[in-house]
């Protein structure tokens, strides 16, 4: 650490000179290992020291082959991405740095490795740990140019203030290794008539006169090329397409030669601990723009079986079996990787927050992220869903997720229902049991050698709560956050899948309450509170340090239930 690489000492006698310095066998920056160098600039004059800047780099080559897709410092890779809105759930749109942080460290344990800031340039905050954590970004510049989406959109300050507000981006962001895409439009109206043109080569233009080292795409809905005006400008290095997975396939034959990235997939709709069935056929929720929405449920709810997408989108399952197929298939990017506030699809009011994150607003993973850690990481993985609390009788579906084993077993209370293995391209496994209560249990094996095991227990009444902080130390910065998940658990420690308990907080000592949610996309309740009601069994108190440092005592009671405490400390 601090140790000088390389170095140029020289005189300057002109604004804007360039010097060159040559670090010889640099460890390269990859999404596995983010390394990065600090850069120091320093002006004299004579002794006196004028100006000190310091920037982190990293060093790294990509390519993106018509052929063979993406690679990073000549490995081949897929891109695992998700798109990202810019809010933190209960704790809203300003930025905290902590809280990106967990975002990004959720995803990375799912296997995620790019991030589409959609649709506008992101905190700079966000880039740094990007570049620390090794995740890839396309940064997004615009979501509509001269033509208006919405009343009062960007549109009107488009002539004004597009040229100024696009260079200050990449000259802000181009310093960050994670950058390696620009996008400068996102589902544009001009893709549809003869301005797109123009605008698309004013702004690329823009673009390479500030960076020539990074690819430059627009994330295109429209995915006929004869009719897509934005790609006609042929000013794009990338085509971005929105969606149609059905042309994934023949892409090099409708785009000859082009370099392929799926900038926006799936819109795959979920609610954490929500089950019914069938699940064996697709659902589109809404069918259609123009046809009603009335499939719903008195819930407000979507099955967290994947199995149910918007009418422009697609399951999680059938996008990424054709992105993993093909190798001139670069990669994706996933609509989204948390839920957000705002576009409750399919449901109108109360629904409040989005349905499309593979985790929820409070940070909760939803099934489907165990099948992306199966599929993108390289980690034995069994997940089992769904819960073990149902009629007597009922025919219930139960899927698994698995990887780095050949099958797994299925026990209902300590009997064998068969074992499953995956045949051809199937991303999970799944029997049909007649509810029985007690023990649910899977098994995977390798080579006829147990990897894993899982349980799920049939829950009985709600007895207790539990505390789970993702970090018991926290700075005493007065910024610092400590997210702890609240479980409402029967006597023998199983988690109450259907629990409501109305849970309250006290916050003793040097912190107070920033937040408190549960991922129910309909609760009327306050993020800013001292209680909230579990959603399936949990709920989320997010703890902000004071700038004191001290201990901390945390205590969650409910009433008919054993309270809780858990003591954190501010450093």
């Amino acid at each position: 650490m601090g140790k000088v690489v390389a170095d140029n000492l020289s005189s300057i006698n002109q604004v804007g000179a360039i010097r060159d310095v040559v670090i010889k066998n640099p460890i390269l920056w990859s999404t596995d290992h983010p390394y990065l160098y600090k850069v120091v600039l320093q002006l004299f004059k004579g002794n006196e020291l004028l100006d000190d800047y310091q920037v982190n780099i990293g060093i790294r080559s990509f390519k993106f082959d018509s052929q063979k897709g993406f690679s990073l410092n000549g490995i081949q890779i897929k891109i695992k991405g998700v798109c990202m809105h810019h809010d933190l759930g209960a704790l809203g749109a300003a930025v905290n740095t902590r809280a990106i942080e967990r975002q990004l460290q959720i995803l990375k344990q799912m296997g995620c490795n790019a991030i589409r800031t959609s649709h506008n340039p992101p905190a700079p905050e966000f880039l740094d740990l990007c570049d620390k954590m090794g995740f890839l970004v396309m940064d997004e510049a615009f979501d509509m140019w001269a033509k208006k989406k919405t009343k009062h959109d960007y549109h009107e300050d488009w002539a004004q203030w597009h040229k100024q507000d696009l260079t200050d981006q990449i000259l802000r962001d181009r310093n960050h290794p994670c950058v390696f895409i620009w996008s400068v439009g996102n589902e544009i109206r001009e893709q549809f008539d003869s301005t797109g043109i123009a605008i698309t080569r004013e702004l690329v233009k823009i673009v390479k006169n500030l960076d020539d080292t990074r690819p430059v795409t627009s994330a295109l809905s429209e995915s006929d090329p004869h009719k897509n005006f934005i790609y006609k400008s042929g000013a794009l290095d990338l085509v971005g397409l929105n969606y149609h997975q059905e042309v994934y396939a023949d892409f090099l034959k409708n785009y000859p030669n082009q370099k392929f990235i799926a900038t926006e997939t799936m819109s795959a709709l979920e609610t954490r601990g929500f089950y019914d069935t069938p699940t064996d056929t697709t659902r589109h929720w809404p069918q259609s723009s123009k046809i009603p929405f009335t499939q719903g449920n008195l819930q407000f709810a979507v099955t967290a079986y994947d199995n149910v997408a918007a009418y422009w989108g697609s399951t999680h399952e059938e996008t990424w079996k054709i992105i993993k197929k093909y190798d001139f298939l670069s990669g994706l990017f996933i609509w989204t990787g948390f839920d957000y506030l705002g576009e409750p699809t399919p449901y109108p009011w109360p629904a409040r927050s989005s349905y499309f994150g593979i985790v929820d607003l409070a940070g909760f993973p939803k099934d489907v992220y165990y099948m992306y850690q199966s599929e993108w990481t390289d980690k034995p993985v069994l997940h089992l869903l769904p819960h073990w609390n149902w009629k007597p009788g009922q025919l219930v579906d139960v899927w698994a997720y698995y990887s780095q084993a050949d099958e797994v077993e299925l026990f209902l209370n300590g009997k064998s229902l068969g074992i499953k293995k995956k045949q051809g391209d199937d991303l999970h496994v799944s029997w049909k049991v007649k509810f029985e209560p007690g023990t649910l249990k899977a098994i995977s094996r390798k080579n006829g050698k147990i990897v894993l095991s899982q349980e799920i227990h049939t829950a009985g009444a709600p007895a207790k709560i539990q505390l789970i902080a993702d970090r018991k130390s926290i700075y005493a910065d007065g910024n610092d956050l400590s997210f702890i998940t609240v479980k409402v658990l029967d006597k023998d420690g199983n988690i109450i899948p259907d629990a409501e308990n109305l849970v309250t907080f006290k916050v003793k000592g040097a912190a107070s309450i920033a937040g408190v949610d549960n991922g129910s996309q309909i609760s009327m309740e306050p993020f800013k509170a001292n209680y909230r009601k579990a959603f399936h069994g949990m709920c989320l108190l997010i703890v902000r340090s004071q700038k004191i440092k001290g201990e901390v005592l945390v205590e969650a009671t409910s009433r008919g239930l054993m309270p809780s405490t858990l003591t954190l400390n501010t450093k």
